[in-house]
């Protein structure tokens, strides 16, 4: 499986890098491949090791801006134009979206895929990665948008929240039958 993970480029602490070290290996381990934003640096070269170092491919999609970042020892780099062409790319290559920390470009990211799916132009799985409760503030957002009519499909057909690396996997294997 394609797994598209947005995420992070910062240099983040342990409570962040270690489950996303975790994701990463299981991702490999199973076989997938990283679909991401294709940098080098901060928690995007974490997840990217991981997955390497554990046996899955990488397929970068970067954007010329951030070229000089990107990972050289992908085993496919894609150079987008500018960030919209980026998440077409990115999303377009994926079967199934993790959604890791992150910030603007993250949330902008998540926002995104759900407004396809809500919309019903993709089917695909989406797992916000809730790693230390970064998206508490998000999913109570969510809920309040279910609750008061703003979407018209139920939060859980958009997206499945997972606490841990472990559980964020199983519903991708499970949703994609590889499971």
């Amino acid at each position: 499986m394609n797994i598209c993970v947005f995420l992070s480029a910062a240099d983040l602490d342990d409570r962040y890098t270690r489950p996303a070290r975790e994701f990463a290996e299981l991702l490999g381990k199973g076989g997938h491949t990283l679909v991401w934003g294709g940098s080098d640096v901060g928690l995007m070269k974490v997840v990217a090791d991981g997955v390497q170092q554990a046996g899955g491919r990488l397929l970068g999609v970067s954007v010329d801006f951030l070229a000089a970042k990107a990972r050289e020892e992908a085993d496919e780099m894609v150079v987008a134009r500018d960030l919209a062409e980026r998440k077409a790319l990115l999303l377009g290559k994926a079967d199934a979206v993790v959604i890791m920390v992150g910030g603007t470009g993250t949330l902008d990211e998540a926002t995104e895929i759900l407004e396809m799916k809500k919309h019903g132009m993709t089917e695909m799985p989406v797992v916000l990665l809730n790693t230390a409760g970064f998206y508490d503030g998000l999913k109570e957002q969510f809920r309040r948008m279910e609750d008061e009519g703003f979407l018209p499909r139920p939060l859980t057909e958009l997206v499945f929240f997972a606490e841990e690396p472990v559980g964020a996997l199983a519903y991708l294997e499970e949703s994609h039958g590889t499971r």
